[in-house]
């Protein structure tokens, strides 16, 4: 299988590079199309792909600052011609799905719609841009809108992470979609013999996050609330914090498998597009409280994993927090269900909708090979 892997920039970690580089283990010979490479910036083993980088990687300052580029990128990828290939495997949440891709078949893995372009007072907020910013972009807004939508109706197959993307993929785009959740290193976590009286955040600390709801009710509470992670958001929440509050700050990657099995539940009050955090806690046998939206209501099961708290308000997760304690809490059942969104499960269901897709295009291509012949 000729196959092509585009991904929309190189220069920061998150879970779009966590799902990219599950994606080069699965097509280890691709070539990965993408708009900028941060070569020092990115990790060591970034640098035995075979990167392929638009014309817009050599703008002054890019690879730190990116966002002020915005009106470029599709002309980035539009300058792409991936028509040779068989398959185009796009690992998408900007604008990356806009690539050239022909007769090729070309799967778009969208971890969202743009969310600049389709929810821009969310993003704004969520990013901490000011009014006259908002204001300034509405008109760009407005023709990147007509540019992704036309872009979507090229992608030949949706993928979406979550149920809720898989709406928006239908509400923004009139696409349909299948859902395949993203890959989690669910082998990473195991329960502990016991665990202590904490609850646990593990996230940064920016507004749409929501940390301050969980600091609102556990002061109420007065329960240990212990939170990991870093933001511009932290001396406002550190006000807040009564005594019953602890900050952490930035834990190791290798200390949290302990520092989840350890807690009593994991907390999670903002509404996310997935949400691998809630995912890892469970791995790790602990019940997860969690805002009842986005991937959370893909991700846990209410009143077995965890519980899930209808509206963002500090008495509903007070009245969460009350009903997890009537739960008979099973650490094997809840990392029975983590299982589910396993790495080597997300391989498996795309390699197989890969290859079918593959086989479906094919026989299609061919079809109208032979209807041709019999017009001439």
């Amino acid at each position: 299988m000729n196959l092509a892997l585009v991904h929309d920039w190189l220069n920061q970690i998150g879970g779009a590079e966590r799902v990219l580089e599950t994606l080069k283990e699965m097509f280890p010979a691709a070539p990965l199309y993408t708009s900028i490479y941060w070569r020092e910036g990115m990790p060591q083993a970034y640098r035995a792909w075979d990167v392929r980088v638009a014309w817009l990687d050599r703008a002054p300052g890019i690879h730190r600052h990116h966002q002020p580029y915005l009106p470029l990128y599709p002309l980035a990828f539009r300058s792409f011609d991936l028509s040779g290939y068989d398959v185009v495997l796009s690992n998408k949440s900007g604008f990356c799905h806009g690539v050239r891709a022909g007769s090729a078949l070309h799967i778009c893995y969208c971890l969202a719609p743009t969310r600049y372009v389709w929810n821009l007072d969310a993003y704004a907020e969520r990013e901490g841009l000011g009014r006259v910013a908002r204001f300034a972009l509405r008109p760009l807004i407005t023709w990147l809108r007509r540019w992704d939508y036309a872009a979507a109706q090229r992608v030949t197959h949706f993928v979406a992470i979550s149920s809720e993307i898989r709406e928006r993929i239908r509400r923004y785009y009139n696409r349909d979609a299948v859902v395949i959740h993203p890959p989690v290193d669910v082998q990473r976590y195991r329960p502990a013999a016991s665990h202590d009286d904490y609850y646990l955040i593990v996230s940064r600390l920016i507004p749409y996050k929501r940390i301050d709801l969980a600091i609102e009710a556990f002061n109420r509470l007065n329960r240990p609330l212990w939170i990991a992670g870093e933001g511009r958001d932290i001396e406002r929440l550190r006000a807040m914090a009564g005594p019953s509050v602890a900050f952490l700050g930035r834990v190791p990657d290798a200390d949290l498998p302990d520092l989840l099995a350890r807690c009593k539940a994991f907390v999670f009050p903002g509404h996310e597009d997935f949400g691998i955090a809630p995912v890892e806690a469970q791995a790790a046998g602990r019940p997860v409280v969690a805002f009842g939206a986005g991937g959370a209501l893909d991700t846990l099961i209410d009143g077995q994993t965890g519980v899930l708290f209808a509206e963002q308000r500090a008495d509903a997760l007070i009245d969460a927090v009350h009903r997890l304690d009537a739960l008979d809490v099973n650490p094997g059942a809840i990392r029975a269900n983590a299982a589910r969104f396993d790495t080597d499960v997300f391989k498996r269901k795309l390699g197989r909708f890969v290859d079918e897709c593959q086989r479906m295009h094919n026989e299609s291509a061919s079809q109208r090979v032979n209807d041709s012949s019999l017009i001439r």
